[in-house]
Order: structure tokens, then C-alpha cells, then sequence
């Protein structure tokens, strides 16, 4: 199956132009994170705020992040100058350089003003997000490629990871905040600039007859059982409270490790997770879904375990390296199923929903794991998410996977390339 994907990719021209799109644009949005190290470590020393209340302020700026659904009502039913993608692309990439561009012009940081412009940095790149996703099911449905895209897409998201995880660290350490928001502000630079050359998409009108389209095949997905038991698993799965600022915060308070080495563990566990998605993308095509979904489940359960000996540096390097990859794969699982369920002709809004969902999931679960390690400490913390991980077993029985498989493969059959533009 490696050969067989391989094969897709070199002898069509327009597979290879999305994957490069899709990775680069990936790469410029994982940099949004370049000044969280920075920004934890303000809220922490500068304002006195506990791991609670640091995950509170972060589940102000994912805000944007979590009504995805609407970014894609807009531009599957609103085409803007003719466009469904590319011109509310170059306006999102535009808005998130601004509102970087005045973090780093600020000087002094309230906690009110630091919310307010990052979240609104976010939600110029949550914007974009959806517009590459739903190209990434459009194309990727069509060519029956919406695994190794996003596996493509990831690995661009960990290179950027990467660098955010040293420089992100160093930077914490050694910079200002405003030179960190000045250099995250190139990236969606680079996405305008992408956005601007490479992507190609017809020409649309924004008439009766395409509203009504897009309307029927949104309502049509409204009504899908199975369309809302995905929904309703994603969202279980990554609810289990989980570590997000609590690992910091036990990390630098219980191990005392170094802001330099959280940035390097991070960065290790981003390096791997390229990994993950290299073998993702050889091999997802291999296996019955169903399968990659038992080892999702039951990969999350030993990884989240094996956080019991994260007791020093050698052990914090040692799970970076081993379970970046496995949490790769899980994520890339979890964002095909998401990818294969959507329906055509609105593709964006309910791609976007359900990753809105599954941000949604992740948010609450690092908020409750913030609150919880407060309460009752690491290791319980552990125990308490690894059930919670394991009773998604409970859920699987209730949701079609050879369905969604057979309904995705035979749109891939009948569905033509677009025209060009």
C-alpha cells in the first residue's frame, strides 16, 4: 500500500501541489504557539495565577477555535469574490499578521489585553485552519487521499513544532514577550503569501441554485446518525482529563525542570511525532479502520499510564520520544474518521464542526486536568484520564465504521476533478 500511495503522489501533478500547500500552511499555523511557553511562564510568575487559572486564560484564546462551524457556513454558502477559499484565505492570514504585529507593539501586558489581541490573532488563523481542512476533504475525498494529506499536514505542524518547542523555550528564557509575537507574526506572512500564488479553485457563484445545494446537503448531514455519534465520540475520547498546564507546572514546581528543557521535551516529542506521521501516511491505507481505531484507544490507556515514572529528566526525555509518535497516529486517527464522515458540498462547515468538537474535548479535558492536579495531585490525575480513555471502548460499538468507509470510497469513485482557475 506505501508503493501504491507513492505511486498517487508522483504521477499526479495536482496531489503533489495540495500536499505542499497543506504542509507549509500547516507549518506557518503551528507557530501561533511560539509564545504560549512565554505567555504560561508570565501568568505564572509576573500575575501569581495557579495551573487552574493559567488553563482558564488559555481556554479564552482557543475561543476562536471552538465555533469553527460558523467560518465554514461562511464560506461554504458565501463565496467571496467568486471564491469559497481563497479570498477569505488571503483576508484570515492578513487579520492574524495584524494582531501579531500589535502584540509585539504593545509593550506592557494586562491580562485583559493579552487575552483579547491573541484570541483575536487565533481567530484569524482559526479561520484560515477551516479554509485549508476543507480543501483537504474536498481534494482529499475526490482522491481518495485525505489520510496521507493529513498526515502531510501534520508533519508540517511538528517541523513548526519543533522550533517552537527550543525557540519557544529560549525564548521564554532569554527574550522580551514582544519579540516572540514579532517573529510568530512572519508566519501567517508565509500563509498569505502561499495562499496568494498557489492555490487554485473555480470560480463560483453565489446564487439561488448554489445556496440551495449547499443548504440541502447541510441539512441532509444535520439528520445523519452517524454524522453525530463520530461527533459525540471525538469529542468522549478527547474529554478524558488530561495534562496541559498541569504537567508544566508539575514539571517546574515538583521535578524543577528548566524552561530551556520543557522547550527541548517538547520539541523531542514534536520530532517524533513526524515520525507518527510519516508512518501514517505509508500505512493508514493498509489497515480496516476499525482496527486503527482499537489501536487508538488502547495506545491512549499505555501512554497515559506510562506517565506514572515521569519522575526526572531521563524518563520525561524517554516518553517524549516513544509516545510522540503513538500520539501522532492517535490524532491523525481521529482526524481522518472526521475527514471520511464529512458530507460534500459542505465540506467546511462540518469538517470544522467536528474539529470543533474535538478542540472543544481537548479544552475542557485541560481544564478539568488543571483543576484536578490542584485538587488531588498527578498521580490520580493519571489514573482518573486513563479510565476515562479506556471507557471510549464502551462507545465503539455504537458508531459505523465500514459504513463511513464504504460511503467515503465510493465518493471517491464518482467525484470529478475540479476545473481549474
Amino acid at each position: 500500500m506505501l508503493q501504491a500511495t507513492l505511486k498517487i503522489f508522483r504521477e499526479n501533478p495536482e496531489a503533489r501541489r495540495l500536499a505542499v500547500i497543506f504542509g507549509v500552511v500547516y507549518f506557518a499555523q503551528g507557530t501561533w504557539y511560539l509564545p504560549n511557553l512565554s505567555i504560561t511562564f508570565l501568568l505564572k510568575e509576573k500575575m501569581g495565577l495557579s495551573a487552574g487559572q493559567t488553563a482558564a486564560f488559555f481556554s479564552i484564546t482557543v475561543i476562536p477555535w471552538l465555533i469553527k462551524p460558523a467560518y465554514g457556513l461562511i464560506s461554504d454558502f458565501v463565496p467571496l469574490f467568486g471564491r469559497r477559499r481563497k479570498s477569505y484565505f488571503l483576508l484570515t492570514t492578513a487579520l492574524a499578521a495584524a494582531m501579531g504585529y500589535l502584540l509585539s507593539m504593545l509593550g506592557a501586558y494586562t491580562y485583559w489585553k493579552l487575552a483579547i489581541f491573541f484570541t483575536l490573532m487565533g481567530l484569524g488563523l482559526a479561520f484560515t485552519d477551516v479554509l485549508t481542512d476543507a480543501l483537504m476533504v474536498e481534494n482529499g475525498q475526490r482522491l481518495g487521499l485525505t489520510g496521507p494529506f493529513q498526515a502531510v499536514q501534520w508533519a508540517g505542524i511538528s517541523v513548526a513544532s519543533i522550533l517552537v518547542g527550543v525557540g519557544g523555550g529560549w525564548l521564554a528564557q532569554h527574550a522580551p514577550l514582544s519579540a516572540t509575537f514579532m517573529i510568530s507574526t512572519l508566519f501567517p506572512v508565509i500563509s498569505f503569501a502561499m495562499a496568494f500564488w498557489c492555490i487554485r479553485e473555480p470560480r463560483v457563484e453565489a446564487g439561488e441554485r448554489r445556496f440551495r445545494e449547499t443548504w440541502l446537503a447541510i441539512r441532509g448531514a444535520i439528520g445523519s446518525r452517524n454524522l453525530w455519534i463520530v461527533a459525540g465520540f471525538i469529542f468522549f475520547y478527547n474529554f478524558s482529563p488530561s495534562f496541559g498546564p498541569a504537567l508544566v507546572y508539575y514539571s517546574t514546581d515538583v521535578l524543577h525542570f528548566s524552561k530551556m528543557f520543557l522547550g527541548g521535551l517538547d520539541s523531542l516529542s514534536y520530532a517524533s511525532g513526524i515520525g507518527g506521521a510519516a508512518l501514517y501516511f505509508a500505512f493508514s491505507k493498509s489497515f480496516p479502520f476499525r482496527r486503527l481505531i482499537h489501536f487508538a484507544i488502547g495506545a491512549g490507556v499505555i501512554a497515559t499510564l506510562a506517565y506514572l515514572g515521569y519522575a526526572g529528566q531521563v524518563s520525561a526525555v524517554a516518553l517524549a520520544l516513544a509516545f510522540g509518535g503513538v500520539g501522532m497516529i492517535i490524532q491523525l486517527i481521529f482526524l481522518d474518521l472526521a475527514a471520511k464522515a464529512c458530507p460534500k458540498q459542505a465540506e467546511g462547515t462540518f469538517f470544522a464542526l467536528l474539529m470543533s468538537v474535538y478542540n472543544g474535548g481537548v479544552q475542557l479535558s485541560q481544564i478539568a486536568g488543571g483543576w484536578l492536579y490542584d485538587w488531588i495531585g498527578f498521580t490520580n490525575l493519571i489514573l482518573i484520564s486513563a479510565a476515562f480513555t479506556a471507557a471510549a471502548w464502551l462507545l465503539l460499538p455504537f458508531l459505523r465504521i465500514e459504513e463511513i468507509e464504504v460511503r467515503a470510497t465510493e465518493q471517491a469513485l464518482v467525484s470529478p476533478a475540479p476545473a481549474g482557475s
